[in-house]
């Protein structure tokens, strides 16, 4: 559970809330702390200043402190506080208590005692006169001694628990909702990498036909699609290599069981090991070693280990080559086999065997194609920096739908894989792979009835000019 997305996706969410909670806690704090002392510094401030206009108001009507205590102790009840008031000998003339009455105080002086107890020790501030000075040209007419309530801290304390309580049980209540909101969200984003994986385990174990489900349109659904679109490919590649071990089992079998046939035959004395029958043995063996040497050439062609030995070379040359080597099986069917090249075509840069085999297996699928009295045109021009060879012939035409799959490895338009047609349905797609090498492409063109345009491209030899 540790080791589960979801659970650290929830402990990722519970710190950030965590510290983001604790930080704004502390700065609610700081912030409260100075709002509340200064809101007690100003209150301090003006209920002072109020009491000491009062006594210097009184003291300017009544020119000494007589029938003042009434007022200290109505101020004392009011504000809560302790109260004393001296005169300009240090005599308390007004106690909200009452103790000092008529008393000498002397806080600061470590000597004054009440009783067996000191004095109360509390900040005292000179009171002066409101009008006129007192008798004697005085600047004070006494002293003001105020006690606070409780310190500032504990002040701020008592007023800040309620805030604390309640930033606290709205935390925990953030908390609790924020874990929800990830716990059902997390499930949310996470189904689907959690479908990704049952569907990754469905592919190891050979079900290509599973499918990732994801309605999501962001990276989740991105990858989604790219998942499915690699499962795609795994299944057709899984189909495609099952119809090759299906195909190459089929166009192996025909020729081995000829050839064993032949064998027994003339071991049990049925047929006699004479020119004929070595010479069908001949073609039989002939064939296998064909069919392997084309799947050798696929297989390197499709891993990209296919060496190319490219030179400059006159296409033109080449294509009249294999025209020439191609007319007497043209003509045994009846076929005309031209050259159509009307103008001068630059030098290209090819392997001239594998181009040749490209054009060989074109020109081959086009006479066992074509019928008695049609025409194969080989025909090459050239287009920008390509040169462009087409072989066109007359005969009974490929169907639209059959197009797309033309180039697939044993693809047959004749699904009756009789040999009639010759060849064993790898011509088509070692051609296209060896264009591709060389950086071409290969396409079809064809109408039933009228015949089929085969056409590919090969890249022309670029002149480098010195310096």
């Amino acid at each position: 559970m540790t080791h589960s997305l979801q659970f650290r996706l929830m402990a990722a969410f519970f710190l950030v809330i965590l510290v983001t909670m604790g930080t704004v806690f502390f700065l609610i704090n700081q912030s409260t702390r100075n709002e509340i002392r200064q809101f007690e510094q100003s209150t301090e401030q003006l209920r002072t200043g109020r009491i000491e206009f009062e006594l210097s108001a009184y003291y300017s009507r009544q020119q000494d402190w007589k029938g003042i205590q009434p007022s200290v102790q109505q101020w004392g009840n009011l504000y809560g506080r302790r109260i004393i008031v001296t005169d300009v000998n240090d005599m308390v003339v007004g106690d909200s208590e009452g103790i000092l009455l008529g008393t000498k105080y002397l806080p600061d002086s470590p000597g004054t005692v009440l009783g067996n107890q000191p004095p109360p020790v509390f900040p005292g501030r000179p009171l002066a006169p409101r009008a006129l000075p007192p008798p004697g040209g005085q600047s004070s007419i006494g002293t003001l001694y105020i006690n606070p309530e409780l310190p500032a801290a504990e002040r701020a304390s008592l007023l800040y628990q309620p805030i604390g309580r309640f930033f606290l049980w709205g935390g925990l209540l953030a908390v609790v909702i924020a874990i929800l909101l990830t716990f059902v969200l997390s499930r949310r984003i996470l189904s689907p990498i959690h479908a990704l994986t049952v569907t990754a385990g469905q592919l190891g174990r050979g079900n290509f036909s599973e499918r990732v489900k994801s309605p999501d349109k962001g990276e989740v659904g991105t990858l989604a699609q790219a998942f499915n679109k690699m499962a795609d490919d795994l299944e057709r590649a899984e189909r495609l290599r099952r119809n090759l071990v299906a195909d190459v089992a089929h166009e192996l079998r025909t020729p081995l069981s000829n050839i064993q046939g032949y064998l027994e035959a003339i071991r049990d004395g049925v047929v006699t090991a004479d020119a004929a029958a070595i010479q069908s043995l001949y073609e039989e063996a002939t064939l296998l070693s064909r069919l392997t040497e084309d799947l050798q050439d696929l297989t390197l062609a499709e891993a990209g280990e296919l060496r190319l030995v490219r030179q400059a070379k006159d296409i033109t040359k080449i294509i009249n080559q294999t025209v020439t080597a191609m007319q007497a099986h043209a003509a045994t069917k009846g076929i005309s086999l031209v050259v159509n090249i009307t103008a001068e075509l630059p030098l290209c840069d090819i392997d001239s065997h594998r181009i040749s085999q490209v054009l060989y297996n074109l020109v081959d699928n086009a006479v066992a194609h074509t019928p008695q009295g049609g025409t194969i045109t080989v025909a090459a021009r050239q287009q920008d920096k390509w040169v462009e060879v087409s072989v066109t012939d007359t005969g009974e035409g490929i169907p639209a739908e059959e197009l797309a799959n033309l180039f697939e490895r044993f693809y047959r338009v004749d699904k009756s894989r009789t040999r009639k047609t010759g060849g064993h349905g790898l011509g088509l797609t070692i051609a296209r792979r060896l264009v591709e090498s060389h950086g071409g492409k290969i396409e079809a063109q064809s109408e039933v009835g009228k015949g089929s345009r085969f056409t590919f491209t090969i890249p022309v030899l670029e002149q480098r000019t010195s310096a």
